[in-house]
């Protein structure tokens, strides 16, 4: 049976990194196995529920280039994909617990669980709650659903079939953890909505779920979860909890805090495969050593990798077992990478520019040179000093409209030359690019060579003097790469224009 996997989001906010590595690894590994994968929203906790968090969900997702093969949008053979629409299967999946006595209603108010606790915990109890309810008879539980009381349906841990220890994929063997579940965990709320554990156990039996995929937060309730399908007689898939994403500062990811969703990133500008390429490498650093691997190694965390190799190198064995902080400087420089590549190519060049005209026009909505193939020269300009997309406003202002002389930067640089040399200079040059000079960017270079040769000046004051004269800014792409995007009229302009 080809693998099905499952990215399970609750749209209580926007997907943030953390999410959206899930929904990657996912995707990866069901692309390397010849499987699939289904987005699933998990919405049972209406009090969180955000409106409009299943429809950002799905943008980031398309973004970034992660298309799912069923869910909301996409009919399948596993649908409804909201748990909200699969209430009735959740509640005879809890009768049948309740049949065969490993489930049981508790009929206590709020008010007592709470001061239930409160008694234990003074006791010194590990415990959460006495188990009043299950010493009920049935005919007490049948009269008070009569009489219409409010009831949750509780697991009864202590009729809990015997089972093989749990295994991970990520983590491997691991060790008992019922001593950190609640006492009798609840499944069923008094709204009849279910909890996390009930839905989830359900749906991954009832969809043919073979690998569940999720964060590292759910591990310590993986134990509760095989108690599920072990008291349901159920099969279990293969699980994989992927250490947490951390935040620069150590802290964790948040839905609510922090400026790591992924849809911010999209409207600064980040190339979705980089931010691709930044998280799938997060924690993505071991040697598997055990005799069948042949000793795989992992890549760096800022080795440059596409999506066909991704999916080929992609393996569980060489995840981390550590929570990995996510270095905004490797996406920087992994970014970078990927628009060197990207404009390596005529129609990578021109893709660029198509998605690089909206930064700029909304910075200079009234310049005339904001055309795309404009942009695709001036993409080749700043080649190398460009990080995203969005910095080309910044970077290269004096593209789109006149330099400020007026500025302090270009005051600053004025003052380094004289008017003497700064007319000689400019003079010289304007009278030989008025000679009808070939106006492509080695041309122009070796003008500008034999131009400096024949004032005896140092480069870097000749050079200063045309910067300044062309841009107004100290730095920027070479003073032959301007020359060429602003063009022979605009360019001789200019320097008329930097004597007055």
């Amino acid at each position: 049976m080809a693998p099905l996997l499952r990215f399970a989001p609750s749209p209580t906010g926007a997907l943030h990194l953390g999410g959206l590595r899930t929904a990657l690894y996912n995707y990866l590994y069901a692309r390397k196995t010849g499987g699939k994968w289904i987005l699933r929203i998990e919405d049972t906790d209406r009090a969180r529920t955000v409106p409009g968090a299943v429809e950002g969900i799905q943008s980031a997702l398309e973004w970034a280039g992660l298309e799912y093969d069923h869910g909301p949008g996409k009919a399948g053979p596993h649908g409804p994909y909201y748990q909200s629409e699969r209430l009735d299967l959740y509640r005879t999946y809890a009768n049948k617990l309740l049949e065969s006595g490993h489930a049981y209603r508790c009929f206590c108010s709020p008010d007592k669980l709470a001061a239930t606790r409160e008694k234990l915990a003074r006791t010194g109890s590990n415990s959460t709650y006495d188990k009043a309810c299950l010493h009920l008879t049935e005919e007490e539980a049948a009269r008070k659903v009569r009489a219409g009381e409010k009831y949750i349906v509780r697991l009864n841990d202590g009729k809990l079939p015997v089972r093989p220890p749990g295994y991970d994929l990520v983590f491997k063997h691991l060790k008992d953890a019922h001593a950190s579940l609640p006492t009798d965990p609840v499944l069923l709320k008094s709204d009849s909505f279910p909890t996390y554990h009930l839905a989830s156990v359900v749906d991954d039996h009832e969809m043919g779920i073979t690998h569940v995929v999720r964060g590292e937060e759910w591990l310590p309730s993986l134990p509760l979860h095989l108690d599920l399908y072990a008291c349901l007689n159920l099969p279990n898939p293969q699980f994989a909890h992927l250490p947490i994403l951390l935040n620069p500062d150590g802290t964790k990811m948040s839905k609510r805090k922090g400026d790591v969703h992924v849809l911010d990133f999209q409207k600064r500008g980040w190339e979705p495969q980089a931010v691709l390429n930044w998280v799938a490498l997060a924690g993505w650093g071991v040697q598997d050593a055990s005799p069948s691997s042949a000793h795989r190694q992992a890549p760096d965390s800022t080795t440059l990798m596409a999506m066909d190799e991704m999916i080929q190198n992609f393996d569980f064995s060489v995840l981390t077992h550590r929570r990995s902080v996510l270095d905004p400087v490797k996406l920087e420089y992994i970014n970078k990478h990927y628009l060197m590549r990207l404009m390596s190519t005529p129609e990578g060049l021109r893709a660029l520019a198509e998605r690089a005209y909206p930064y700029v026009k909304d910075a200079y909505p009234d310049s005339p040179y904001t055309t795309v193939p404009y942009l695709e020269k001036v993409i080749s300009a700043l080649q190398g000093r460009m990080t995203k997309l969005s910095d080309i406003p910044s970077l290269g202002p004096f593209f789109f409209v006149e330099p400020d002389y007026s500025s302090s930067e270009a005051l600053k640089m004025r003052r380094m030359f004289s008017s003497e040399h700064c007319s000689i200079v400019v003079d010289s040059l304007v009278s030989r690019l008025s000679e009808g000079v070939q106006w492509e960017t080695a041309t122009l270079l070796q003008v500008l060579r034999d131009e400096n040769a024949k004032m005896s000046m140092l480069q870097k004051e000749y050079m200063s003097i045309l910067r300044h004269a062309l841009t107004g800014m100290k730095t920027g792409p070479s003073v032959a790469d301007v020359l060429y995007v602003l063009g022979p009229e605009r360019s001789l302009a200019r320097l008329q224009a930097s004597k007055n």
